[in-house]
């Protein structure tokens, strides 16, 4: 499948009603409103194929761009590659979709480290969602690793926008509950942050309570942890 019969058969699984809803969602035109599940059925279908998923990128259009994500060939994802998609990404649901395929590159890390830095909220959504899935999936790194992030999720969480903060406060989540070693700072960073009144994220539900999905998370995966006073 081509280029041209892959977004012509992309147009015909959108709906109105998908439109719509990630409209509310932060999503702008270009996009035929194609769902997750049609994406995940069509991925099947093409299998990874990095040459056509350079090209639906750069079509601009938000399902497109989605479907790139699914079919890319991380390892083949060039450090300039990474940089460009981060930099055009434009909504939530695409940065959390590019950040699932990024955090599988050889430049995870290091793209990370400079993507949650920068002011652009997408950019700096995406890697923090990389620090998440790096916590969550990682299992080589250092506990030492994601003590420097939670430092600074606890120095500038307060001045990010919402879009960002929600990606941080996963991050820290996962961070808590990666292992014995890293809940107890985890637990402190969710209190210098402090309560967030009526958090919401970009997708506009509720952030739960850090401390206390970090709590119950851990109390599931059989070790308990003092929280700190």
């Amino acid at each position: 499948m081509d280029l041209e019969q892959t977004m012509q058969t992309l147009e015909k699984m959108g709906t109105a009603q998908n439109r719509a809803l990630y409209a509310r969602h932060g999503v702008a035109d270009p996009t035929f409103g194609v769902s997750a599940a049609d994406l995940a059925a069509l991925k099947k279908r093409l299998q990874v194929n990095h040459a056509l998923a350079l090209e639906l990128w750069a079509t601009g259009n938000h399902d497109a761009r989605r479907l790139a994500t699914l079919i890319a060939d991380a390892d083949a994802l060039s450090a300039q590659t990474l940089d460009a998609w981060a930099r055009t990404v434009s909504d939530p649901i695409t940065a959390d979709a590019f950040a699932k395929l990024a955090a599988r590159a050889k430049h995870a890390r290091k793209k990370a480290a400079r993507w949650v830095k920068l002011k652009p909220e997408y950019v700096a959504r995406s890697g923090w969602n990389i620090i998440a899935l790096l916590a969550m999936h990682d299992r080589a790194l250092p506990a030492a690793f994601f003590q420097d992030y939670l430092e600074l999720i606890a120095a500038t969480f307060a001045a990010r926008p919402a879009c960002v903060q929600e990606a941080m406060h996963a991050a820290l989540i996962a961070i808590g509950v990666r292992s014995a070693e890293l809940e107890h700072d985890a637990l402190e960073t969710a209190a210098r942050i402090g309560h967030i009144p009526n958090a919401r994220g970009a997708a506009n539900y509720k952030m739960p309570d850090a401390a206390q999905t970090i709590l119950k998370t851990v109390a599931r995966k059989g070790f308990v942890i003092t929280p700190p006073s």
